[in-house]
């Protein structure tokens, strides 16, 4: 069953990326203009369905997540996107349509700053949260957030974007803790020069490809600059992420997070068992099976998987949620990793905590 949806999940994103290429070799190739009729109406009103239902369709297929809400937004998107693709002088009968795109997306967007000034009345008291928390700064922001805006994910997006652009740009002057209770992640591995290797070559395709395309297309040279610059933020903000927030056993939970990517809280009253063995461990873990684990060329295994009692929610990149029953972890230092997780959880068993 889980392997069908994945393979649904990935035709559907095969199909996304056809009918939206498609349709703009249809408009921006010679091989696709000569193909055009001479009445080409038929053509556009196909295009305008293409991506304004049939792409929208797909990208929910894809993303596996089906809301009304969400769909109306993706049509308004795939108009706009109508006006990018298809030439002004083929739209000329379709004006309407078009404004129809803007003028959803107008209302979305007055709604999303109406929220955006709700965020910033609530800035203050947030930050005063955040700053007497004890918590790691991704698990204290988030849990801020969430007490604030418990059912806005246009404000969890933007709260998570402003995570990745704080620890890009804000944390240089910072020391990762150095306390007895924290496991870094990353050190037993080449991850984080892999993931400077990666802005390197984003820094040099950014180059390439803006000198090449700014004579034929500045559109798409503008959009693959935009793309490719936060893409390099993301990834600055994602190393400083993982250095900064190792893994943290409390008394009672285990805070963990893998750079930006991902973060979970776990409490030792919902672990089940702890699986040790190497012959488990090094076997293909379950789709249910969230991995904190940095990789790299190398194949690496967990340490330790902790099987939980129920689905236990984790939070993604973006701010998405997603549960899981199983947790695969990997530290630097796994004998006392083992050692404090063993004890904790055996005085959870035994009501101590």
């Amino acid at each position: 069953m889980v392997l069908h949806k994945k393979t649904v999940s990935l035709v559907a994103l095969f199909l996304l990326l056809l009918v939206i290429s498609s349709n703009y070799v249809l408009y921006h190739s010679s091989f696709g203009l000569q193909s055009l009729p001479g009445n080409f109406n038929g053509v556009v009103v196909g295009s305008i369905l293409d991506l304004s239902l049939v792409a929208p369709l797909l990208f929910l297929a894809w993303q596996r997540k089906f809301s009304v809400k969400y769909f109306i937004v993706l049509m308004a998107t795939g108009l706009i996107a109508a006006r990018f693709i298809i030439p002004s002088e083929y739209l000329a009968s379709f004006q309407s349509v078009m404004w129809l795109g803007v003028g959803i997306e107008g209302v979305l967007i007055f709604f999303e700053l109406s929220l955006l000034f709700v965020l910033a009345k609530n800035v203050p008291p947030i930050l005063k949260r955040v700053k007497s928390s004890s918590l790691p700064l991704l698990f204290s922001f988030s849990r801020a957030i969430n007490e604030k805006f418990p059912k806005q994910t246009f404000i969890h997006i933007l709260c998570s974007e402003m995570l990745m652009f704080y620890y890009a740009f804000g944390t240089w002057k910072k020391q990762p803790s150095t306390e007895v209770n924290t496991f870094t992640l990353y050190k037993r591995s080449s991850f984080i020069t892999f993931q400077i290797m990666i802005i390197h070559a984003i820094v040099i395709e950014t180059l390439g490809l803006h000198w090449l395309l700014h004579n034929t297309s500045m559109t798409l040279s503008i959009v693959l600059l935009i793309l490719n610059i936060y893409s390099i933020v993301f990834f600055i903000g994602d190393i400083q992420a993982l250095r900064l927030n190792p893994l943290r056993v409390e008394d009672d939970r285990i805070y963990v997070s893998f750079g930006l990517a991902k973060r979970m809280e776990i409490s030792f009253k919902d672990i089940e068992e702890i699986i040790e063995d190497t012959h488990i461990l090094e076997q293909k873990l379950p789709s249910t099976t969230i991995e904190f684990i940095a990789r790299d060329f190398e194949t690496v295994h967990p340490d330790l998987l902790l099987t939980l009692k129920f689905p236990v929610e984790a939070t993604l990149f973006m701010g998405i949620k997603k549960k899981y029953k199983q947790v695969a972890i990997r530290v630097d230092d796994p004998h006392a990793f083992k050692k404090i997780i063993k004890e904790r959880l055996e005085k959870a068993q035994k009501g101590l905590i």
